[in-house]
């Protein structure tokens, strides 16, 4: 059954396709679908693809967001892998009825995970993108113990994760990021860093892995091309962004490919980070009212892990 179908709802939508404008408004609280449920937002992760992960031609406003964390509130007929009340992790895939940054959200039934006791909203709701790229990114490197790693932008989301992946795995990793998240990247297992923005970086890394790194993760958009220049020939360069470059020295710069059958790597993430033995580290926990400023700064693309909001029920 479908659960407060005629109230209205705070949620940040896309007001039309034309512009890239988001606004907070009131939407009618959507209604379930077959195989659908309706959770009760508690908190929503933050992504540089949030403004513009809108389904082709609306429909407008369209509520943003595709990832969070929140207690079932109603479902449909037929549904029978989660009860309402259940603590759950969101993931959308772009549902006509919009996304997560709001007070209410719809989603596939198959979208759901249960949160494990001990782990908070907050850290829930920014679990499921950048760790699903991590888990991704990690699989499509195919690194084994021993081997050494270069991560372009590693101190955002994504590469908070990769790096403490790989560290667990016994792969040997180097980061770049600002000089400022240095000790933050060696905190998380890395064992050297470099500042991106310091002309000579390419040489620091050779310096560090002479010959080149086995393999390099390009986070960030346009790295693909700069990551090459310190592998080591036949290595590859796997991007996060889509950038492709043509191979040079055997060397190939090619972007992950989204898998089906991360379930079980997304559980044991899930669990370590439950347990303490990785951290998905929260820059910035914002209030609901603060959530455009969030993305905002998620957008200057100058982070240190995660930003997440939270709804005035968890806040």
């Amino acid at each position: 059954m479908g659960a407060l179908p005629c109230r209205a709802m705070r949620a940040y939508a896309r007001i039309d396709g034309q512009s890239q404008d988001v606004k907070l408004m009131d939407v009618p609280t959507p209604e379930v679908g077959d195989g659908q449920v309706l959770v009760e937002m508690h908190a929503f992760g933050v992504g540089i693809h949030d403004r513009y992960f809108i389904p082709p031609n609306g429909p407008f406003p369209y509520v943003i967001g595709i990832e969070g964390a929140g207690v079932v509130a109603g479902l449909s007929e037929g549904v029978d892998t989660v009860k309402v009340g259940d603590r759950v992790r969101v993931a959308t895939n772009m549902e006509p009825q919009g996304g997560t940054w709001a007070d209410y959200a719809v989603v596939p039934a198959t979208g759901l995970s249960p949160i494990p006791d001990g782990l908070g909203f907050p850290t829930a709701a920014g679990i499921t993108v950048p760790g699903k790229s991590a888990v991704e990114s990690t699989h499509a490197l195919a690194l084994t113990e021993g081997d050494t790693l270069f991560v372009a932008g590693a101190s955002g989301a994504i590469g908070t994760l990769v790096v403490q992946l790989a560290a667990q795995r016994g792969i040997r990793v180097i980061g770049s990021a600002s000089a400022p998240n240095h000790d933050y990247l060696l905190s998380l297992g890395a064992e050297a860093a470099v500042d991106y923005r310091e002309v000579g970086w390419p040489d620091d890394v050779l310096a560090w892995a002479p010959g080149g790194v086995d393999a390099a993760l390009a986070i960030q958009p346009g790295t693909g091309a700069s990551s090459r220049q310190v592998v080591r020939d036949g290595g590859r360069v796997i991007t996060v962004s889509g950038d492709q470059e043509a191979p040079d020295r055997g060397v190939t710069v090619e972007p992950f490919v989204h898998r089906q059958d991360t379930g079980g790597e997304m559980d044991a993430l899930v669990d370590d980070i439950t347990a303490g033995r990785i951290r998905l580290v929260l820059e910035h926990v914002h209030p609901f009212a603060e959530a455009l400023t969030a993305l905002e700064a998620t957008e200057t693309r100058h982070a240190r892990g995660k930003r997440v909001a939270t709804l005035p029920v968890a806040e």
